[in-house]
């Protein structure tokens, strides 16, 4: 199979439908990636409305406290209240696109936070009779979020208290490469994600489709997708709680138009 990825060709490309920022420039002289002889005609992702983790880790964090209330598996954490506002907002963005580029495939993370995205913003998108009704979401573990082993569910100060010794390998190493005991890397996960991404250009060429998953697989998404480099990828910034990205079919291959925008989200913000 071909390989998977694209360049960002120093254009410019939306970040919320309003302003445009600079995209990574490609080195003079380098040869593009070959393209996919079929692609998704659209490819949008998505990361999962805020959830109660998140909520528990910013108080958390601002606090400088070494633990959060959390007691369930990272898989069964759901929405917040506002984490459903901002489904339903995805879901009226998801029927405001144009009639071609609305997603008639899902795929979807299986964590709660991820189900509950998916299930909220596909009501809402068919409510407004933008999608059939009957539209299966599929579930797929590759998309799940970064699994972070002995780290799991600590905060920045628990973590530097704890496991000094981690924290000091993982500024060492960077993020793309850190792989805390029992736990992945951005790397392990770009893995996965290139993985889905085949299945999911050999399942829906020539459609638009809908990835609903976490920060971390967003990322990993746009890494191999746009072939950034660690500085780029490590320069980008956090992707927002319902943000959309998009990727359009060109010539055979995924071309990037926006990136993490949050335009939609104004009222549920």
């Amino acid at each position: 199979m071909a390989e998977l990825g694209t360049t960002l060709n120093g254009q410019h490309h939306h970040t919320d439908g309003r302003h445009r920022t600079a995209a990574p420039h490609r080195p003079a002289g380098a040869t593009a990636a070959p393209g996919l002889s079929s692609v998704p005609s659209v490819l949008i992702a998505t990361r999962h409305g805020e959830s109660t983790a998140n909520v528990e880790f910013q108080l958390a964090e601002a606090a400088g406290a070494l633990s959060v209330p959390i007691s369930c598996r990272d898989a069964d954490i759901p929405l917040s209240m506002h984490g459903q506002q901002q489904a339903q907002a995805l879901g009226r963005w998801w029927a405001g696109l144009p009639s071609h580029d609305r997603p008639r495939s899902v795929w979807c993370s299986p964590y709660v936070r991820t189900a509950e995205t998916a299930r909220i913003a596909l009501a809402q998108a068919a409510g407004l009779g933008a999608v059939p009704v009957s539209l299966s979401v599929r579930y797929d573990e590759r998309l799940r979020d970064r699994e972070l082993g002995v780290l799991e569910m600590l905060t920045r100060a628990a973590i530097e208290a704890e496991h000094p010794g981690e924290a000091a390998r993982r500024r060492k190493m960077g993020e793309l490469y850190y792989r805390p005991p029992g736990g992945e890397s951005w790397a392990d996960v770009a893995l996965r994600v290139r993985s889905v991404l085949r299945d999911v250009c050999a399942e829906d060429a020539g459609r638009p489709v809908l990835l609903i998953a976490h920060d971390c697989t967003v990322l990993m998404l746009r890494y191999a997708l746009d072939r950034l480099s660690e500085e780029q990828l490590i320069a980008l910034e956090p992707v927002r709680n319902c943000s959309t990205s998009l990727w359009r079919a060109e010539a055979g291959r995924l071309r990037p138009e926006l990136w993490n925008g949050t335009g939609h989200l104004e009222r549920a913000d």
